[in-house]
């Protein structure tokens, strides 16, 4: 497959849930010592979250620390102990165009600005009949790496 249209640069983020991110916070920010760079609320997608980081530039990985507003509506982001993983994808027009090609099954809500400001999209966990291919059991985050990004994992890889 080597005719894709798009690369995937690296990993934005990791996405973690739980009914209380106060203990979320407790180890990821006070005993790792991330940085919060950010908070997101969401009714739409039944999410209260902080925005941390660790790394710097290129290499910086954001963690998102999250807890439903309500825990008896969906989207349940307090169910599973990792709820998505996301990546740079430099074109992401052109992924969603040709994954969906290939079979590969998306969630609701198609491209949309996420919580970070860049545009975002997700892999549906499970593949169905029309759209067999997905996360395996993953929900997969594809983020539109901004231009700063793109420039400097082209100099990591000597491009």
């Amino acid at each position: 497959m080597t005719n894709r249209p798009f690369k995937v640069l690296g990993i934005q983020q990791i996405a973690i849930g739980g009914p209380d991110k106060t203990r979320l916070h407790q180890l990821w920010v006070e005993l790792f010592g991330l940085e919060v760079t950010g908070t997101f609320r969401s009714a739409s997608e039944n999410v209260d979250e902080d925005i941390c980081a660790i790394g710097a530039g290129p290499l910086r990985v954001e963690v998102d620390l999250m807890q439903p507003l309500d825990p008896d509506r969906k989207p349940a982001v307090h169910t599973t102990p990792l709820n998505h993983v996301g990546l740079w994808i430099d074109d992401l027009p052109a992924a969603v165009q040709w994954l969906t090609a290939q079979g590969v099954r998306f969630a609701p809500g198609g491209i949309r600005r996420g919580g970070s400001g860049f545009d975002i999209c997700f892999i549906h966990p499970k593949g169905n009949e029309q759209s067999p291919v997905g996360g395996e059991g993953v929900l997969i985050e594809l983020v539109q790496a901004p231009a700063e990004v793109i420039k400097a994992f082209a100099a990591l890889a000597g491009d």
